[in-house]
C-alpha cells in the first residue's frame, strides 16, 4: 500500500518504539535489532518510522545525497559547488535478503575501467540509504560477507568499492535497523555486538490489547490514507518532539556519576570489550534529551542498559539474551545521583512526559481511534519456563512389548570441541564454514565466461583473451582495447554450510543415565559445531515402535539444543524407522533446496530390536535402510555410543552399511586426533633413536 500505517497507531511494543525513537533522535547509537516471532509489528513499526524523520537537504543531482552546506569531498559526483539545496524526505530502503554484493555497496563498469580508464560506478543500497534508514528484514538470513559490509560501512560512515585496482569511496550514513526471528537461526556474536540497541518483542496476551490491533489494522485496510489522516496530529507531535530532541542533544551532559554507572554496569555483566560502554553513554544521552532534559540521570542509564547490553552477554549460541535486572539496579545503587537541580519545563511537545517510566516515555496510544492508552496497559505476563516445560516434554507412553519403561530427560555432560566432519566433493550451496564449495568468496581457482553480469574479474585471463586480437581491432596506443566477449569471471572455492541432520537412538539401551548424559554432550557439541560453520540442523529420534522429526530442518541451532535437552529415553530400538525416516526428510529438503548438500550423522549403539509397524527381522530392515541411503550418495557420520568391557561391533557394521566412517564418543572429541599425532611422533621418535643406538 501507498500510504504507510502511522508510527503513533502501532499497539503497544513500548521498548520497541522507544528504541527506534532513539536512533531517530541519535543516530550515533548504532541502529537497532529487533528480534521476535512473527506478527509482531517488527517490520510496520520500521517503516513506519521514516515519516517521523525530518526532511534532509541534498545537492540538486547528487546521487550521493551530500548536504549543500558540507558536502562530501570524496563524492563520486563531485566536487559540488556550495548553494542552494533540494529539499527531500528521509528514505527507507530495503535490503532483501537475496541481494547481491554489487546491489549493495554498487558496482564498477569493469569494460570502461579497464579499456576507457574511467570510473563508471553505479550506486547500490548504501547510498542510497546515506542519511535515511536502512531496513534489512530477516537480517540472520542475510550472507555473511553481506552482513560485515553493510556493518562495517554502519560503523565507518562510508563504503568502499576495489574492483582490481579501481577504488571508489562514498559517505554512507544512516540509521540501520535488522528485523529477525530466532526460531531461524542467530547472527553471530561478534555482528550481535555491532547493533547498537536490541529490542525482544512479542505478541500481547492481553485480549483488551489484541482486540485494538485488530481493530487498527482493519480500519488501516479499509481506508489508508482516511486512517493516516486520523493519526496526522499524533504523528506531526512526535515529529516535533524528535526535531526538538535533536536540537537539544549537544547541550546534555553526561557527568562523571553517570559515566561511573555506565562502566561499572558493562563491567558488572562481563561485557567484552568497549563497545557497549560507549553504547549505553549515546543511549542514555539520547534518552535524556528525548525526555527534554539537559542532564543524565540514573534512570537513563538503567533504560540504556536494559537496550543495549542483552545481546552482549550471551557466553555461548545456547544462552537466552536477556539482563538480571535486580543486578543491575544493585549495580546502580552503589553510585547514586546527586539532587539535580529544577529545571524550567522543555519547549516543544511535551504532552507524554519525560521521566523515570522508561527514561523519557513514548508517544501515548489514545489517539483518535479511542483505544486504551499504552502507557496504562499492564505487560502481559511472561510464561513460567518450567510450566512451559512440562507442557511441551513427550508424555509417558507405553512401548512395544517387553520394552524397557520411559526415564525422565537427562542432563547433557559439558559441550566439548569436535572433530571436523565434512561432506566430500565440491558443492555449490549456502556459505558457510564446513564442506568445500565454489563459493563467490574464496581463493581463485581459475577463470570462466561469466554467467550473467560479471562479479569478480580475473585480470590475467581477461588479458589472455584479449591479447590475440590487438591487431584486428587497430590497436595503436599502450592502452588494450578490450571487448565484452574478453571478460573472464574468476572462480573461487571456499567453504559452504550443510544441513547436518541428526539421528539419535533415544531407546532403552541408550537410558543410562551417565552414558545419555554423554551422547547428549556429544551431540551439543555437534550442534555448537554447526553453530559456527552455519550449518542447517534437524532431529530425529527414535524409540519404541517408530522415530519422530523433533525438530526439522532449521538455522536455529538454540531451537535444536532445546530439544535435545527435553529428550526422553526408553522401549526398544527401531533403527530402520529411523533411519527411512531420515531418508524423507532429505528427499523433502532436497526438493526445497537442492544446492545444500546433507550430512547424516547417526547416533546409536547399532542395536536393532523392533521393526516398528512393517514387520519383519529388525537387523535386516536396518541394513536394508542404511544401504538405501548409501545408494542416494547420503554422506553419512556414525557415532558408536556403545560402551562396556564386552562390544558388539554393531554400529560398526550399520558404518558399512552406510558407506561412513564410524567414531566413538571419545574419538569425536578434537583434542583426541591431537594426542594421537603426538603418540605416533613419540613413537617414530622412539624407533629412531633405538635405530641409532
Amino acid at each position: 500500500m501507498s500510504t504507510p500505517y502511522p508510527f503513533t497507531a502501532v499497539v503497544g511494543q513500548t521498548d520497541l518504539r522507544l528504541a527506534l525513537l532513539l536512533n531517530a533522535v541519535s543516530p550515533a547509537v548504532g541502529g537497532v535489532l529487533v528480534r521476535g516471532e512473527k506478527g509482531t509489528a517488527k517490520s510496520t513499526a520500521v517503516r513506519a518510522l521514516s515519516a517521523l524523520l525530518p526532511q534532509v537537504d541534498v545537492v540538486p543531482g547528487c546521487r550521493f545525497s551530500c548536504a549543500p552546506t558540507a558536502p562530501d569531498p570524496a563524492c563520486p559526483d563531485g566536487p559540488h559547488e556550495p548553494g542552494p539545496g533540494d529539499a527531500r524526505p528521509a528514505r527507507m530502503v530495503e535490503l532483501p535478503v537475496g541481494a547481491s554484493e554489487d546491489r549493495l555497496v554498487g558496482a564498477l563498469d569493469i569494460e570502461r575501467a579497464l579499456s576507457e580508464g574511467v570510473k563508471a560506478f553505479e550506486p547500490g543500497l548504501l547510498a542510497d540509504a546515506h542519511r535515511g534508514i536502512l531496513y534489512v528484514d530477516e537480517v540472520n538470513l542475510l550472507h555473511d560477507h553481506l552482513i560485515d559490509l553493510l556493518l562495517d560501512a554502519a560503523a565507518m560512515g562510508a563504503s568502499y568499492v576495489e574492483r582490481e585496482g579501481v577504488s571508489v569511496r562514498h559517505a554512507a550514513r544512516f540509521l540501520l535497523v535488522g528485523t529477525m526471528n530466532p526460531e531461524e537461526g542467530e547472527l553471530r556474536p561478534q555482528l550481535l555486538d555491532r547493533f547498537g540497541l536490541t529490542v525482544e518483542v512479542a505478541a500481547s496476551r492481553e485480549p483488551a490489547q489484541r482486540v485494538e490491533v485488530v481493530r487498527r489494522r482493519l480500519a488501516y485496510e479499509d481506508d489508508p490514507a482516511g486512517f493516516a489522516t486520523r493519526w496526522a496530529g499524533d504523528e506531526h507531535e512526535v515529529r516535533a518532539r524528535v526535531v526538538a530532541a535533536r536540537a537539544l542533544l549537544p547541550k546534555v551532559s553526561l557527568g562523571d556519576t553517570a559515566l561511573l554507572q555506565i562502566a561499572a554496569t558493562c563491567a558488572g555483566f562481563e561485557v567484552d570489550g568497549m563497545r557497549a560502554d560507549i553504547v549505553m553513554a549515546r543511549t542514555a544521552t539520547a534518552l535524556a534529551a528525548w525526555a527534554g532534559r539537559t542532564e543524565v540521570r540514573k534512570e537513563d542509564v538503567r533504560q540504556a542498559a536494559l537496550l543495549a547490553l542483552p545481546h552482549r552477554r550471551r557466553r555461548n549460541p545456547f544462552d537466552a539474551p536477556g539482563l538480571d535486572e535486580d543486578k543491575l539496579d544493585e549495580i546502580l545503587d552503589r553510585f547514586p545521583d546527586e539532587e539535580p537541580e529544577p529545571e524550567p519545563e522543555p519547549e516543544g511537545p511535551d504532552d507524554n512526559g519525560g521521566g523515570p517510566d522508561g527514561g523519557g516515555g513514548v508517544p501515548p496510544q489514545g489517539g483518535p481511534e479511542g483505544g486504551p492508552s499504552e502507557g496504562a496497559e499492564p505487560p502481559s505476563e511472561a510464561p513460567d519456563p518450567q510450566s512451559e516445560q512440562q507442557s511441551e516434554a513427550p508424555q509417558p507412553s507405553a512401548q512395544g512389548g517387553g520394552a524397557a519403561p520411559e526415564q525422565a530427560a537427562v542432563r547433557a555432560s559439558e559441550p566439548f570441541r569436535t572433530k571436523m566432519l565434512s561432506v566430500p566433493g565440491l558443492g555449490e550451496g549456502a556459505a558457510g564454514r564446513r564442506s568445500r564449495a565454489r563459493t563467490a568468496h574464496g581463493r581463485t581457482t581459475g577463470a570462466q565466461r561469466p554467467r550473467g553480469q560479471l562479479t569478480k574479474l580475473h585480470l590475467a585471463a581477461t588479458v589472455h583473451a584479449a591479447a590475440p586480437h590487438q591487431k584486428a581491432r587497430g590497436r595503436a596506443g599502450r592502452g588494450l582495447v578490450i571487448r565484452k566477449d574478453d571478460l573472464r569471471q574468476a572462480t573461487r572455492e571456499g567453504r559452504e554450510g550443510n544441513l547436518v541432520l541428526f539421528c539419535v537412538d533415544a531407546s532403552g539401551s541408550m537410558a543410562a543415565r551417565q552414558r545419555m548424559s554423554a551422547v547428549k554432550g556429544a551431540v551439543l557439541s555437534l550442534l555448537l559445531d554447526a553453530y559456527q560453520r552455519r550449518d542447517k540442523v534437524g532431529l530425529i529420534t527414535f524409540r519404541g515402535s517408530g522415530a519422530e522429526l523433533a525438530l526439522p530442518p532449521t538455522s536455529s541451532v538454540d531451537a535444536a539444543a532445546a530439544r535435545l535437552e527435553q529428550l526422553p529415553t526408553g522401549g526398544r530400538t527401531p533403527l530402520a524407522a529411523g533411519l527411512l525416516k531420515a531418508h524423507e526428510v532429505l528427499r523433502i529438503e532436497r526438493l526445497r533446496d537442492p544446492s545444500r548438500r546433507p550430512l547424516l550423522v547417526v547416533v546409536t549403539d547399532g542395536r536393532a530390536t523392533s521393526a516398528g509397524t512393517v514387520g519383519g527381522d529388525p537387523r535386516e530392515l536396518s541394513g536394508r535402510s542404511a544401504r538405501l541411503l548409501a545408494a542416494e550418495g547420503v554422506a553419512s557420520v556414525v557415532v558408536d555410543c556403545e560402551s562396556g568391557p564386552v562390544r558388539l561391533g554393531l554400529a560398526g557394521v550399520l558404518a558399512a552399511d552406510l558407506g561412513a566412517p564410524a567414531v566413538t564418543l571419545d574419538g569425536l572429541r578434537a583434542d583426541s586426533l591431537a594426542g594421537l599425532v603426538k603418540n605416533v611422533r613419540t613413537a617414530v621418535t622412539s624407533e629412531t633413536s633405538r635405530r641409532a643406538a
